[in-house]
């Protein structure tokens, strides 16, 4: 237990982004995006901590499962639909709002409208987000399409006639890509004599495109503090990461000039120099990839990672550390140590970081 790294999540963090996000949302409701497990930071903790959105945004059943389990009574989307025909039972059960964006789904809700589990009218018919895919290509109707689908939708008689219309940017973080501008163009014209709400924006719409605001924003990397822009951590766009990944130091080397450390040899030593040894490796989550001069933090100073991150241990450069002992807590990622400086360096991004601690990271929670 003492070697354990830890994950503390600022849950006050959470709840501060939160109220930036509705700042800037300027009267548009929020779904907060609490997919992949809260982005690392744990699902049902931060759907807690989030609990004054409008609505929870989920990748799929399971995690609307698992958050009606725990007591969350919240509006639920869950971002991919229902992923085969028997899912649409469990939709009603827990009255979790389904994005409905292929043919099949389509089909599933035709059948279940008078299905021999379903009689009509037993149940609140099931809210509707109708994607519309104006070029990222992956999920959604073409725009074509979009008025036949949402005409056919409000025949049914299992769905609410208030059907929502959304799509998904693929270069929003890019504020000069005039791509972001063709799809709300797209969206537009795809919706015009549409009757439902609007839902274009994701976290960097938000921030760099407010034509695309619409009636709610999607938001996930911004809630945790973390930056989708390329040049920026989430700290220099005015949000608090929401995670703080920490280990021991738990050894002190004292190298000569000429050694080598880590696997391969990769690093040596320019001068005579101490080394330290950290409790932690790719086997909690941190990425192999972090290369040499990856920063760290300790004791409130910088410092930096030296030779190869190995499965439990990493070993990091200890010149300019005043007096490091062994014991103390080197901060790898969070407050006063941008993910996005760790993900640069790793070849990756924040959200990668986050997602990826395994389960002999121990979660603790700060309620400040």
């Amino acid at each position: 237990m003492s070697r354990t790294a830890l994950a503390t999540i600022h849950l006050g963090a959470l709840r501060r982004n939160l109220a930036r996000v509705r700042e800037r949302a300027q009267g548009a409701k929020v779904m907060a995006v609490v997919k992949a497990d809260g982005y690392g930071h744990g699902l049902e903790r931060t759907a807690r901590a989030l609990a004054d959105a409008d609505a929870l945004g989920v990748a799929a059943l399971g995690d609307g499962q698992r958050l009606r389990a725990a007591g969350h009574r919240q509006r639920i989307v869950v971002l991919s639909g229902p992923d085969e025909a028997a899912d649409l039972a469990e939709f009603r059960r827990l009255q979790l709002d389904a994005v409905i964006h292929h043919e099949s789904q389509l089909a599933w809700l035709v059948a279940d409208e008078s299905g021999p589990d379903r009689p009509l009218n037993s149940a609140r018919p099931l809210r509707v987000w109708l994607k519309i895919d104006t070029g990222m290509h992956r999920l959604g109707f073409p725009p074509a399409q979009a008025a036949a689908v949402h005409a056919r939708l409000r025949t049914l008689a299992n769905v609410d006639r208030d059907i929502a219309l959304m799509t998904h940017f693929a270069a929003s973080d890019e504020f000069d890509n005039a791509m972001t501008n063709e799809q709300i163009e797209a969206f537009s014209r795809a919706t015009a004599d549409l009757d439902g709400v609007r839902a274009l924006s994701n976290s960097a719409g938000l921030l760099g495109w407010p034509a695309a605001r619409g009636d709610w924003v999607r938001v996930g990397g911004l809630l945790y503090g973390l930056s989708v822009v390329g040049d920026k951590s989430g700290s220099d766009l005015g949000f608090e990461p929401a995670m703080t990944l920490s280990a021991k130091l738990i050894s002190i080397q004292h190298l000569q000039k000429g050694d080598r450390i880590g696997y391969a040899a990769t690093w040596q030593c320019p001068e005579d120099m101490p080394v330290g040894v950290v409790a932690i490796g790719y086997g909690d989550g941190y990425p192999r990839s972090a290369a040499a001069g990856t920063p760290v933090l300790v004791a409130g100073a910088r410092a930096q990672i030296v030779g190869r991150v190995s499965m439990d241990l990493m070993t990091i450069d200890l010149r300019g550390i005043s007096a490091p002992r062994i014991g103390d807590r080197v901060i790898l990622w969070g407050q006063g140590l941008p993910a996005e400086s760790v993900a640069n360096h790793a070849g990756t991004i924040s959200y990668d970081l986050t997602c990826g601690m395994t389960r002999r990271v121990l979660f603790v929670e700060d309620h400040v």
